[in-house]
């Protein structure tokens, strides 16, 4: 089995991306944040992939959001955003960017919907099985505020986009095999509002039950 030190080139940027950055039109992206509640643990880092092995990280200072290439990528309809439980990256670049991202390609979902044979489906599991990666999950709990962060940190932050072009390639066709592409189509496009219910308070109830 392949480990996660494949070749990849990393570069770190302070508070947005460069201008005139083109990343293409399939664009791979994942946040690290001080925890899991958007609206009290603040986004750090953002890493994204155009998914030929180059990352680029985008790490905030607090309280320090205005990334003008960022929300103009985010918002641009004619790239695809492409996520790992996109529902939580979406919420958190809405709370601290101010855009709520479309349109998204989410692989948790993709598998949730072809991977019925298990009930696991975080990065690493898909990694592994499909792709014969070993990723490296020990930065996974890590301080992403600190003011400087770590050659390993970065390697880890890097890993979770770096991989996503390839997953993504793989669930289409598992997707098409099924007769469920566009039921993926549709959850893709309902995730920014999931994402939205999620910060108005509605993360734990379900509207649609009765």
């Amino acid at each position: 089995m392949a480990s996660d030190e494949a070749q990849q080139s990393i570069t770190l940027h302070q508070g947005d991306l460069p201008d005139g950055l083109d990343l293409g039109p399939v664009v791979a992206i994942d946040t690290e944040t001080m925890g899991l509640v958007p609206g009290r643990d603040r986004l750090c880092l953002i890493q994204l992939s155009s998914g030929d092995g180059t990352v680029h990280l985008v790490q905030f200072q607090r309280g320090r959001y205005d990334a003008p290439n960022l929300r103009h990528l985010l918002s641009n309809l004619d790239v695809l955003k492409l996520f790992h439980f996109g529902r939580f990256d979406i919420a958190v670049l809405y709370a601290y960017l101010g855009v709520l991202a479309r349109p998204v390609y989410c692989t948790k979902v993709a598998s949730k919907l072809t991977r019925t044979y298990t009930d696991r489906h975080g990065l690493k599991d898909l990694a592994r099985e499909l792709l014969t990666v070993d990723l490296d999950k020990q930065q996974q709990s890590s301080d992403w505020g600190a003011a400087e962060l770590t050659e390993s940190q970065m390697k880890y932050a890097a890993s979770d986009v770096v991989y996503l072009h390839a997953l993504k390639a793989r669930f289409d066709v598992m997707l098409d095999r099924e007769g469920r592409t566009g039921l993926a189509a549709a959850c893709f496009e309902f995730l920014p509002t999931r994402a939205a219910l999620d910060l108005a308070g509605w993360a734990e109830q379900d509207i649609f039950a009765h």
